[in-house]
């Protein structure tokens, strides 16, 4: 653990609930003399001779003048969040009382907490790994089941079991290796190089599984954007209001109504989907405002996670495979979604689109096999559907770090294929061990600590 860090001895203060007016508002304290700190302000009961995890009724007074009725909440260390004394303060929601309350702790000795450092304070006291600290912020953020359901599964500790576990056979391995090069003249091996075969390899597959996750990771965590494209009066603005069950965008028979980028969210098993109605593609148009809404939904599609190619089905083949080779050029997942399929024949739509492989057919207007076309973007996108009971890496920072964590565990095998030395294989251990570290929070200094946590709201 580092020690201590500037401002470490401070008892700092901050509103943990959102500004604004509210029912309630809180006000949270941590640090060796929030205790003494309250006392000042709450004359009713002396805090410090009452049992840790309390309630307590009364008025908070400020130079004599009554700030509100509250309950405060009494957590003495090193039963709390934080591992320090805390104090939690529920006045009435007003933002004037809030601020006052506020100002009152601040006058009597406390100061206002930065991004984040009630968190940072708990890892900093053991409380809290890295990666569960960092998953408290993703569950704050959290606006999707699947992303709440990882967040607390990381907060549970589920990532960090697998990393600690990792950890400490590797130490135990680098120890025995170690003390090999005390014993290097009389030619002794205490490390079982079958066993440690073994556990290189179930470390190789368990890096492997988790920078392989990342792809599931990252939809969790940013969504996926889906642009919706095709020539002007496909149906790409029904589809939109189909998908999100409402009238957002505008709908005409007059091709080219949309003449500028939609965007809307919805959740589909649990992700965040950006739907992006975008105007109608057609080559020549001599409407300014609509070639610009053109050039608009050209840079969309080429931002897009997945496209969705909407087509009358009516449509002739020669054009349908012109536009599907333009499909294939963007390199990223597409579907191809044949609308209206309501205004033909069965034969119609089968001699229409016979020679085209994997075309969704539906009706927009109609709500026919929409779900159908839900599922196939989930597919598209996740190679089915999306499991989230497992740990699933979703941060960036632990990508970068598994995978040199992948490189010094290959540079390990390679090691003991070639039988080299122990020193250097030790070396190859220590790197893989310093990357593991760096992810937990074994290993990190305060200025990434500070970045880490300034991204956290202040009062958390």
């Amino acid at each position: 653990m580092l020690g201590k860090l500037s401002g470490w001895d401070d008892t700092i203060v901050a509103l943990a609930t959102p500004p604004g007016v509210a029912a309630i508002g809180v006000i949270r304290l941590s640090g060796n003399k929030s205790i003494d700190i309250t006392n000042k302000l709450f004359p009713s009961k002396n805090l410090s001779e009452q049992p840790t995890h309390t309630l307590h009724v009364g008025y908070l007074k400020h130079k004599e003048k009554i700030l509100d009725e509250v309950v405060v909440s009494l957590y003495k260390s090193p039963k709390s969040y934080t591992g320090e004394d805390i104090v939690e303060v529920s006045c009435h929601g007003s933002p004037f009382i809030q601020q006052q309350v506020l100002q009152a702790f601040l006058d009597s000795g406390a100061r206002l907490a930065k991004p984040g450092e009630f968190t940072q304070r708990a890892f900093l006291n053991g409380k809290l790994d890295l990666t569960q600290a960092e998953a408290v912020a993703d569950l704050i953020a959290s606006n999707t089941e699947a992303s709440q359901k990882n967040a607390i599964n990381n907060i549970r500790g589920g990532f960090s079991h697998i990393l600690k576990e990792l950890r400490e056979q590797l130490l135990k391995f680098s120890s025995l290796i170690e003390l090999e090069l005390d014993f290097s003249q009389e030619d002794v091996e205490f490390a079982d190089r079958t066993q440690f075969y073994h556990l290189i390899n179930d470390a190789e597959i368990k890096t492997q599984n988790l920078l392989a996750s990342f792809k599931t990771g990252n939809v969790i965590k940013n969504g996926v954007q889906v642009a919706i494209i095709g020539k002007p009066n496909a149906g790409k603005s029904t589809l939109l209001n189909t998908l999100l069950n409402e009238n957002r965008a505008i709908v005409s028979e007059i091709a080219g109504t949309t003449r500028d980028t939609i965007e809307e969210i919805i959740i589909i098993d649990g992700i965040a989907f950006r739907l992006i109605d975008t105007a109608g593609i057609r080559e020549h148009t001599a409407d300014i405002i609509e070639s610009i809404g053109v050039e608009r939904s050209l840079e969309k599609m080429k931002q897009a996670d997945i496209v969705i190619y909407l087509f009358d089905a009516g449509e002739s083949s020669d054009e349908l495979e012109k536009s599907k080779a333009q499909l294939e050029n963007l390199n990223k997942p597409y579907l191809l979604v044949a609308n209206k399929i309501d205004s033909y024949t069965e034969d119609v739509i089968e001699k229409k689109l016979k020679n085209l492989q994997h075309v969704i057919p539906i009706s927009a207007k109609n709500n026919l096999y929409i779900e159908k076309l839900k599922l196939s973007i989930v597919d598209k996108v996740l190679d089915g559907k999306i499991n989230t009971e497992g740990t699933i890496v979703t941060n960036a920072r632990h990508y970068k770090a598994l995978q040199e964590v992948l490189l010094s565990v290959m540079d390990i095998r390679k090691g003991l294929d070639e039988k080299l030395p122990g020193d250097l294989i030790a070396l190859d251990i220590r790197r893989c061990l310093h990357y593991l570290g760096e992810i937990t929070g074994e290993i990190t200094n305060e200025d990434q600590l500070d970045y880490i946590f300034s991204k956290f709201c202040i009062g958390k």
